[in-house]
Formats: C-alpha cells, structure tokens, sequence
C-alpha cells in the first residue's frame, strides 16, 4: 500500500470530536476502495491512552504528536509539525473537520506545501482512481463537484456529512511517535488560559437535531419555548441572524452565512423569515421543518414540512406530543 488518507483527529480534554469519528469511518472506507492505509494524526498532551482506543476503527497507523506544547492548540505550532508530517509521508489526502480548528489549520498547511484544498465538503467519491469532493455553492442552492491539483489532496467537511461506525474486530493500529524539533522559545503565541462555558448545551455544528428561532420568536425570554423542545429531543438552539443581532442570543448561537454553517439531521425553524444568509448556514440540512404564521415566507421553499400558524401555539404542542412518544 502506499499514499493513503489521513484524518486530523480534532480533540478536546482526551476525546475526539464527533466530526473527528464521522471522517474516520469514511477515510477507513475511502482507502479500503482505493487499497491504501488510513491513518489518524493525533496532537495533544498525554495522548497515548487515546491513541490505543481507536482500533475499533479500523486505523492501520496513529501518527502520535504529544508534547505540552501541543496541549492546547496553536496556529504555528500545529501548522509547522503537520506541514513537515506531510512533506515526509507523502499522503495521498488529509481531511479535517470544517471547524474553527480545521478552517485555520488546513489552509495554511495546504499553502506551505503547495497541495489543493477543497474546504466545506459535504462528500466524496472516487471516479478513475482520483477524488472527486462535492461541496454546496450559491448558498446551498446547487453543489458541485470538485478535484484538486497537485500530489496531496486536503479537504475539510461538514459535520453530520457521514455516519459513524464502530467494528472491534480491527486490529490494534500502529503508533508513531512523531519527533519535533519544535523549540518553544521559537513559538510567538501561547495559550495561557482558557475560560469555558457551562457544559450542558450540544455543541451547535455537530448537533444531529437543531430548533431554531428568528425575528418571529418576538423576545429572548420567549427562547424557552424552543429551550424546552430541545431539550426533549435531545436538540441544540440556534438563532438567525436578525435574533443575534437583536441582542436575544449569543453569536454563538448563530446559523448562516456569518455565522456557523450545520448539517444536521433534523432543523426546525420557528419563526425564522428564510433570508438567503440563513439558508446558507442550514441549506444542507437532511430534513427542514419551517413554522410561521406567514404561507408566503422563504423559509417553506425549502421546508421539507411546513407549519403554518402561530409558534407560540405550535411549538408547545410539538414539545408535548414529542414527550409522549419519547418517554
């Protein structure tokens, strides 16, 4: 075998993220057709006990960076060892997750090494043994098909783009301990502390069900009506735009263009006009759900089911109807 396609395992306090998982058994599947390894680039700080736990996908090598520099992440630190990573393994393509992580990482190692990047993939075939990545354009509207020049592809996808697969018959992969020559006095940004947020919420772009609210949801106490149906199904909430900027949710909150893109399984939008900007963010969506009062707004031509009526009449039923068939 030679090549092969590498996966960048983002993690977070010894745990790979979600996305991380889903790429992993698409790469495992990718190579399999393509007769090539997969592998697992992993850094981090005492990272060894992660690296034995993901036999059970099918991985034939773990490349293994773990110093305290690593222990947080870093743009120079990250982007140097990984870009030297590549340059001495030659793979034939490394995907990340389009997080925060994989947009600021990806495109500077793809630059540094002259490979194409193909960012914000929604999937990925082979078509005479070369790939060929589908991403969303026109804010959704269409996609297309694309393939990168050069001897390394690189790509970053959407979460809740593949399903994740677990077998325990695999075997134990290989672990490679990756040596740096990464003096932390040549580093000029460290990351000193970090304040987290109160656990809880589903992150918003790995979530498989998100509930939604616009300018219709009228004020951010009324934000507990879709509180309460997230919390039933297990959803995390969103906010367009207009809601953000209304002072009723977190940026972090936000879906669309300027905001986060998702995928997810299910997205229920209450009150939520359907501008453009947002359709971006949500467009890729497996199954809509629009709910206002307005027939003629954007949001149901590309509802899979529509809702029209008040959300402050239609949300409570759905959360009561929804506690009774998943009790």
């Amino acid at each position: 075998m030679s090549g092969g396609i590498w996966i960048f395992g983002e993690q977070r306090e010894g745990s790979l993220s979600k996305t991380t998982l889903e790429l992993l058994t698409m790469g495992r599947d990718l190579a399999n057709k393509l007769q090539e390894d997969c592998s697992l680039v992993l850094f981090g700080h005492h990272m060894n006990g992660l690296a034995e736990k993901v036999s059970s996908f099918g991985l034939d090598t773990v490349y293994l960076a773990d110093r305290a520099v690593f222990a947080q992440y870093t743009t120079e630190a990250f982007s140097s060892v990984l870009t030297d990573l590549v340059k001495n393994n030659d793979p034939r393509a490394v995907f990340w997750g389009n997080t925060a992580m994989g947009r600021d990482l990806a495109p500077r190692v793809a630059e540094r090494i002259g490979a194409g990047l193909v960012s914000d993939c929604t999937g990925v075939e082979i078509k005479n043994n070369q790939l060929i990545f589908t991403k969303p354009i026109y804010a959704g509207k269409a996609f297309c098909q694309v393939v990168t020049t050069g001897k390394v592809a690189m790509a970053t996808f959407r979460a809740n783009s593949f399903s994740t697969n677990f077998d325990t018959g695999y075997k134990m992969p290989n672990i490679v301990q990756v040596e740096t020559n990464l003096p932390s006095d040549s580093l000029r940004v460290f990351v000193k502390d970090i304040v987290m947020k109160a656990a809880g919420k589903v992150p918003l772009s790995e979530a498989e069900i998100i509930v939604s609210g616009g300018r219709g949801m009228k004020g951010p106490e009324n934000f507990k009506l879709l509180e309460d149906l997230a919390q039933v199904l297990g959803a995390a909430v969103g906010a367009s735009r207009a809601a953000v900027d209304a002072g009723w949710r977190e940026h972090s909150d936000q879906v669309g263009q300027t905001g986060k893109t998702v995928s997810p399984k299910l997205y229920i939008a209450c009150g939520i006009s359907g501008a453009i900007q947002h359709l971006a963010g949500m467009g890729t969506s497996k199954t809509i759900v629009a709910i206002n009062k307005d027939p003629e707004a954007n949001i149901f031509k590309v509802a899979d089911y529509g809702i029209v009526d008040d959300l402050f009449k239609a949300v409570p039923v759905l959360t009561e109807e929804f506690k009774k068939v998943l009790k």
